[in-house]
């Protein structure tokens, strides 16, 4: 097995457990590179057969848009505070790593989102590609912090124009993360489909929205004196104007993870969320 070693050497931790960790690894495997700063181009390296990562879910997200088009299995051990994605402990990644080298576990597909920024006018800076993400892309209102206008549009189609701090398109795993706490709905994590859910708005009508990931979805300012942002995973920003047009669809690559026995959907959120726990009583025996 060929294994890309990868994580956020910013947390604390994370490099001390890749030394502890390496020499287990490449005793039982070809390590193809190992990189906890994201600093390689993976495409100038051998496809590996899994992508282990160090770290939260954050370098998790990190990961998935370094793999870029080239998405491999990740399997991710947790170092960070939560651990939604990578739900091992390196004692157990220890245990569990010969059941994965003999192919025991399964993989699960999740849906990745494009965003493609473009200028409805001459001389207004865009990226030279498309975003890549997993979790959600964020529309948010920048400094001074007035309410901002956001119009909608699914296949071309007039949905409704949003007053408030901004709008979350969220994919099934950004689900249970900034759209949940902005009362967002759960989503099966592999459904394809993707959250709309609005920030703070200023109405009482407003309620999210779940919709398909096959439609295409754009996002214009109808106003030019509305600063905004657009926030990639909670990782990647870039200014907004009303000389924007901001589209998000499907990507044509999933994010596969790799899931060993035992582990499930449900009981991650029972365990991390606290999720169906019943109230705490007093004198409760």
């Amino acid at each position: 097995m060929r294994l890309f070693v990868l994580g956020n050497a910013h947390r604390p931790g994370v490099r001390e457990e890749a030394d502890r960790l390496l020499p287990f690894l490449r005793s039982h495997c070809d390590v193809v590179v190992c990189d906890l700063l994201q600093e390689q181009d993976l495409r100038r390296y051998p496809a590996a057969d899994i992508a282990l990562v160090l770290g939260g879910d954050g370098a998790i997200l990190r990961a998935a848009r370094q793999m870029g088009y080239r998405q491999i299995p990740v399997l991710g051990v947790n170092l960070g505070r939560l651990g939604f994605l990578a739900d091992l402990t390196s004692d157990e990644l220890r245990s569990c790593f010969p059941r994965v080298l003999a192919g025991e576990y399964r993989i699960t597909r999740h849906l990745m989102f494009e965003c493609l920024i473009e200028s409805t006018a001459s001389g207004v800076p865009v990226p030279d590609h498309p975003l890549l993400g997993l979790n959600e892309i964020v529309f948010h209102t920048a400094p001074p912090f007035r309410m901002l206008d956001l119009d909608l549009e699914v296949d071309g189609d007039m949905v409704t124009r949003f007053s408030g701090d901004g709008l979350i398109i969220s994919t099934p795993v950004g689900s249970t993360a900034h759209s949940l706490s902005a009362g967002g709905p759960i989503l099966g994590q592999e459904l394809q489909a993707f959250a709309i859910t609005s920030l703070c708005p200023h109405t009482l009508t407003y309620r999210p929205v779940v919709d398909s990931a096959d439609k295409v979805y754009t996002i214009t300012l109808p106003r030019g004196d509305q600063p905004a942002v657009l926030v990639v995973d909670g990782q990647e920003t870039f200014p907004l104007s009303a000389q924007h047009r901001v589209t998000v669809r499907r990507a044509p690559v999933a994010f596969a993870l790799v899931k060993v026995p035992g582990r499930s959907f449900y009981q991650t959120l029972r365990d991390k969320l606290r999720w169906g726990a019943g109230p705490s009583y007093r004198n409760e025996p």
